[in-house]
């Protein structure tokens, strides 16, 4: 206690009685006040050197187009059509990111992606997050609620975007948001009623802000767990937002306008029945507010894209051609434990062929391939086999011996 005076502070001289704390380092003390300071500043200068490095882009370096959609095509098979507009519109992106400041603003262009379930819409997010020099967070408008009821608020979507960015706000306000489930906050009836829809028309009231471009008060730990703590305002003029949905039974809402028959013995001379089984292709921002979007969402979501149902063909191509396939990932997870896996062709028709059974989809392919093959990943590692071939028959007794037919049949 006696020399409770003489340790100073290296930074401001000040004395250990006239600070809070003082932090010992090697060779001297910096005290709490100081060590603050200097937190700031390295923030500050970081925000000054990542917003010039997002403002000076060379033009010339960034992926073009055709060189993005590349990219996707060794992880996502199919879908050819999404695929490009995604790659226009991530381009662009950047191009807005490196626009020299005149009279003419490039303004950017929300997409909105329409697509059953399983058919690539989180993959493609995905992918693209894996190329991207710029923030990417992908969130899920289902639990979004107005504020003041149970569940999220509208600005907890940005928090995954800082977060992505370690909460530097002049990166976040550069970045891409990917928000799933985009149906889920559909309105839910034309007619009026007594009851409020917190979590439909309400959620899309909130997100028009977002979309359009508004400086946006975040709550950087959530808003409703820590409600004094201070916000972040984030400017969402320069944040790409992409949509991705099922939309579940939106073909009927199609057909309609096309004056078509899903049903019934009528047929259109507009359109052929080939045409009729591929609805999603004539997807236009009229059906979206038929489903239930209100039309000023509709309006900040100008690129309306759709994707495929996958084929049988397309779907026995996810099993092995993606850089990161199924086959593939079990290869390497065998090799780890010096086994060569195979697999015979007929088995990958099986497990196709039961993937279209179940209507799966592509998710679907995963659980299969995982419910044949538990059995040989809990004892192969045990046993001193150098090889394991994956065959048809043990395929068929795997899957007949698990109860994932009568858990597909009540999904």
């Amino acid at each position: 206690m006696a020399n409770r005076g003489t340790t100073r502070c290296d930074f401001c001289g000040r004395s250990q009685r006239e600070v809070n704390l003082l932090i010992p380092g090697i060779n001297g003390y910096i005290c709490d006040e100081c060590a603050e300071k200097a937190s700031q500043l390295v923030h500050e200068y970081l925000g000054k050197v990542n917003d010039t490095l997002l403002s000076d882009l060379d033009f010339k370096e960034l992926p073009k187009p055709v060189e993005i959609k590349e990219y996707l095509d060794q992880y996502v098979i199919g879908q050819e059509n999404a695929k490009k507009y995604l790659s226009v519109a991530v381009y662009n992106h950047y191009k807005r990111l490196s626009q020299n400041k005149d009279d003419i603003d490039i303004e950017k262009s929300n997409i909105i992606i329409v697509g059953p379930t399983g058919t690539g819409k989180t993959l493609l997010a995905k992918t693209i997050a894996k190329l991207l020099k710029v923030p990417f967070a992908i969130v899920d408008a289902t639990v979004l609620t107005e504020a003041g009821y149970v569940g999220e608020d509208i600005e907890s979507l940005l928090v995954r975007l800082l977060q992505a960015c370690d909460y530097n706000v002049k990166e976040a306000e550069r970045g891409i948001v990917f928000i799933d489930e985009i149906d889920k906050i559909a309105r839910k009836s034309d007619n009026p009623s007594i009851t409020r829809d917190v979590s439909g028309e309400g959620v899309q009231q909130g997100l028009l802000k977002l979309l359009e471009g508004s400086i946006v008060n975040v709550p950087p730990q959530g808003g409703r767990k820590h409600p004094e703590q201070k916000m972040i305002p984030v400017d969402t003029k320069n944040i790409l937002f992409i949509c991705g949905g099922a939309f579940e039974g939106i073909e009927r809402k199609i057909a309609m306008r096309l004056n078509t028959q899903v049903v019934g013995y009528g047929a259109s001379n507009h359109v052929s029945k080939a045409d009729r089984e591929k609805l999603l292709h004539f997807v236009a921002p009229q059906d979206l507010r038929s489903y239930g979007l209100i039309p000023e969402i509709i309006g900040r979501l100008p690129v309306v894209t759709n994707l495929e149902p996958l084929d049988r063909d397309a779907l026995r191509r996810i099993l092995v051609e993606p850089k990161n396939a199924i086959v593939k990932q079990y290869e390497k997870l065998m090799s780890m434990d010096e086994i060569k896996f195979s697999i015979h062709d007929d088995a990958l028709d099986y497990i196709v062929d039961k993937a279209i059974e179940y209507k799966l989809g592509a998710r679907g392919l995963r659980s299969i391939f995982e419910t044949i093959m538990m059995e040989a990943m809990y004892s192969l590692p045990s046993l001193k086999k150098k090889k394991f071939e994956l065959t048809l028959e043990y395929a068929q007794q795997q899957l007949e011996s698990s109860n994932f037919a009568a858990i597909s049949a009540a999904m």
